[in-house]
């Protein structure tokens, strides 16, 4: 039972966010939810990301500018220590911020909370990804002034932002004074940090580590005498990391502009002063790139800052607002879903895909970030959010993205095997959080325990490698991590004999659900394991029967054994899925069952999260999941489970779901649409849709939560577009329309071939719109064939079936042993 109450009509306050479908529009300043839309108004690539901030004012939750990938370490210290606990921390390091613009008129300052504001709207276009502002402010002494702002990270362009600033004096004269600035946040902050509220009554582990000592060490501080262009160069002082950021200004002014330069180590700034007349405008352009590095000079990174300004200069800004409008042009032509004739969920379905790509499209050598660049929440880490909910939509929309991501993970191979080796394994065992590839989980019973991260990073190469035909990659790369991992389950389980039957078991490990750690045969984690052996045997066959020279090359990185595919094969067959006759369920462990109930319905709000209010052991004695666990099982492998298990398994877990995490409820949403729980899919559809936009978990502030964003994908296309890939070239298709939407169409890449879907009530469309074709499909059991320029229709009689309400509190449910299984809520009183 959730704490959110159901979300009926529009959650959004429309006089603050009008609807758009194409932008999110804020048309009235508020300074208590300033940490809430500088995550919603971040703009970012996947490698640079700047957040919502004002240029101009220091009012402001986290002045953030972030770089994927870019951060500090230090010794994580464990007040009780143990062999194989992590032991380097790591955190996303707040980079030097180029969005200062300080604005003065009549020597006043422009600071937002305090400014009569006679007009304001600030916008993030979605088809060209620029965040513009246009505000009228009357100063002190009465005049009024226009500004107006655009700030644009480029796809195109990875190492570039571009900010423009104009500021029109309507009435009077006046003398205007503009400070652009570099200014070194990260350690600044050191003397006056930020005072943040904390939302529970202890500190929030899902905020990231605050360094108390200086990170960024200075090695570069320049700016040009004539030029006025700004270098900063530094090297974080425990990962070695460095980094150079340059920016070139560009300054229109009507009248004579005196200017004057200022540079220290941690800021470097350029103030122009001039006086303008009524209609006059003063209009700055500022181009600014970053460069990162593991070990290259701050100074060489800072000639590869000039080298990239040049080279974009001499091209314009309108080129490279002109190729952005081109690329978003082309993403959304190949990953636009469209819900018909509802407003405010597409602008809400829009704003979420958005946040996908800003976290992924420039990604590349780095993961893809649970906050992405719009936030350090979670320290900037890298989970298995990643493969799961992120890559799912890249795969089937944008897979060069896909690709990268996971090639991501292949570099980390070599830290994976070590890692293995410390917790005395066989194989891989890849970090459940990193940054760098080492363990950054301090509690090991609900990180390093999920062990399958392992089968998740399988299954997402297998995924994309179904979907896409790309072999290279597989044959190449992705097969030693299938290698490596099998390695790993099949000397982590045993095989143990019970009535005359043998079955392989895998003990210890936390499945998803933190809210049960450290179990034996958790549902999720030998279902996907299994899944993860017999790949891993498919691919070495596929591969040696294909091409020898590539299994030889492959037997020569890992060392690959006939007699390992074997045993692999013989542990998928012999896996134990737990399931309780009695109760006709999986059960998430093989002691599930024993515990107790948490009675949701009676806990109140005010103690929800249940992590932030109870210590761990308490919530391990309940029968209480943090998220989805069995559940998300079911999906992952559908075709696994029939109807009747994913039901009974539906009916038990939700009413003990607490929805604590956000990864929840998408996978929620997809289950109860395929059982049949049609309103119950709705409900979760909507929160995973507003989870930021409407700051559901109270923790936007800290960043967009990616995974979520990408899972309002996967609730569309596999929850109510019903679609499932089972197995290579297997695409299949079973509709959930809601009652009260009229249609629903989006698109899927398969094999080089774009295919667009078209969903009403009653019926499913298909046609080639870009690729080769054709595309053989299922819909419930029949097989169509698409062809280019031949679109076919298949008649839905209905969507599927219809269950009423929600599913009933299990509490009661009587065990094999013949005792009630009770619910209560813990307490002291």
């Amino acid at each position: 039972m959730r704490p959110f109450a159901p979300i009926t009509g529009d959650p959004i306050d429309r006089s603050r966010f009008p609807v758009d479908e194409w932008a999110l529009i804020e048309t009235r300043f508020s300074a208590d939810d300033l940490g809430v839309t500088e995550s919603l108004f971040s703009i970012g690539n996947g490698y640079l990301g700047l957040r919502g901030n004002y240029s101009e004012s220091r009012d402001a939750h986290v002045d953030g500018t972030f770089i994927n990938g870019f951060h500090e370490t230090w010794p994580i210290l464990h007040a009780e220590e143990a062999f194989g606990l992590a032991r380097v921390g790591q955190s996303i390091v707040n980079v030097p911020d180029a969005k200062v613009i300080r604005l003065y008129v009549d020597d006043e300052p422009l600071e937002l909370s305090s400014a009569d504001l006679l007009e304001y709207e600030r916008r993030l276009d979605f088809r060209t990804g620029v965040l513009t502002r246009e505000l009228v402010w009357r100063t002190p002494s009465g005049k009024r002034v226009k500004i107006s702002t655009r700030r644009m990270v480029s796809f195109t362009q990875k190492h570039v932002a571009s900010i423009e600033f104009a500021v029109t004096l309507l009435d009077g004269r006046a003398p205007v004074q503009i400070s652009s600035q570099l200014l070194n946040r990260q350690d600044r902050d050191l003397e006056h940090p930020a005072i943040e509220t904390p939302s529970g009554t202890i500190a929030d582990p899902r905020k990231a580590e605050r360094l108390g000592r200086r990170v960024l060490l200075p090695e570069v501080s320049e700016i040009g005498e004539t030029t006025g262009r700004m270098r900063l160069g530094y090297r974080c002082a425990e990962s070695g990391m460095t980094l150079g950021v340059s920016a070139d200004h560009t300054l229109e002014a009507p009248a004579e502009v005196s200017t004057q330069l200022h540079c220290e180590d941690d800021l470097t700034k350029i103030i122009y002063r001039t006086h303008l007349e009524a209609g006059q405008t003063l209009r700055l352009t500022k181009l600014v790139s970053y460069h990162t590095a593991h070990r290259v000079p701050a100074r060489e990174l800072l000639d590869r800052c000039e080298r990239t300004l040049d080279r974009v200069g001499e091209d314009g800004l309108a080129r490279l607002q002109a190729d952005q409008r081109e690329w978003l042009a082309a993403f959304w032509k190949r990953a636009d879903v469209r819900i018909h004739r509802q407003p405010e969920l597409q602008q809400a379905v829009r704003w979420n895909l958005l946040q996908v790509m800003q976290a992924a499209a420039r990604a590349e050598n780095q993961g893809i970030a649970a906050k992405g660049v719009t936030g350090s929440g979670y320290g900037g880490h890298y989970f298995w959010d990643t493969e799961i909910y992120v890559l799912p939509f890249l795969t089937y929309t944008s897979p060069y993205a896909a690709r990268n991501a996971l090639r991501f993970r292949y570099q980390l191979l070599p830290h994976a095997r070590r890692r293995a080796r410390e917790v005395s394994q066989k194989g891989a065992l890849f970090p459940w959080r990193t940054i760098n590839g080492h363990e950054a989980s301090a509690y090991y019973a609900a990180g390093t325990a999920q062990y399958h991260i392992d089968a998740d990073i399988a299954y997402a190469i297998s995924q994309y490698v179904d979907a896409t035909g790309d072999t290279d990659f597989l044959w190449r790369e992705g097969v030693d991590i299938l290698v490596e991992t099998a390695r790993l389950w099949a000397d982590l389980g045993f095989w143990r004999r019970d009535n005359g039957t043998s079955s392989f078991h895998i003990h210890s490990v936390t499945g998803p659900d933190e809210y049960t750690t450290v179990v034996n045969d958790n549902m999720f984690t030998n279902t996907l394991a299994r899944f993860n052996l017999r790949r891993a045997a498919e691919a070495v066959h596929e591969i040696r029967s294909e091409d020898p020279d590539a299994y030889d090359d492959l037997v020569r990185r890992t060392g690959l054994t006939d007699d390992e595919v074997e045993e692999w094969a013989d542990a998928a067959r012999g896996m134990s899925i737990p399931f309780d006759k009695k109760v006709g369920i999986h059960p998430q462990d093989s002691r599930f069952l024993d515990r107790e109930m948490w009675d949701l319905e009676n806990t109140p709000v005010s103690s929800r999260p249940l992590l932030l209010h109870h210590h761990p052991l308490v919530i391990y004695r309940f029968q209480v999941l943090k998220q989805a666990d069995v559940v998300l099982a079911l999906f992952l492998q559908s075709e696994e489970f029939s109807l009747e298990e994913k039901l009974a398994d539906f009916r038990y877990y939700d009413p003990i779901t607490t929805g604590d995490s956000t990864l929840s409820a998408m996978v929620q949403s997809i289950m109860a649409a395929e059982v049949g729980y049609h309103e119950l899919a709705l409900q979760y559809f909507l929160q995973a849709l507003y989870v930021d936009l409407t700051d559901l978990h109270a923790n936007t502030a800290d960043g967009v939560h990616v995974a979520s964003v990408g899972g309002v994908w996967c609730a569309l296309v596999n929850g109510f577009g019903g679609f499932r890939a089972k197995g290579q070239q297997c695409w299949a298709f079973d509709p959930r329309l809601p009652d009260d939407w009229e249609g629903l169409d989006f698109r899927l890449n398969l094999h080089g071939t774009r295919l667009g879907v078209e969903l009403t009530r009653d019926q499913i469309r298909f046609e080639i719109e870009d690729g080769p074709g054709p595309l053989t499909l299922v819909v419930r059991d029949e097989e169509v064939v698409v062809a280019p320029g031949e679109p076919v229709t298949v008649a839905l009689p209905d969507q599927g079936p219809r269950i009423d309400g929600r599913p009933p509190n299990p509490a009661g449910t009587v065990r094999a042993d013949g005792t009630a299984i009770s619910s209560t809520v813990p307490h002291a009183d």
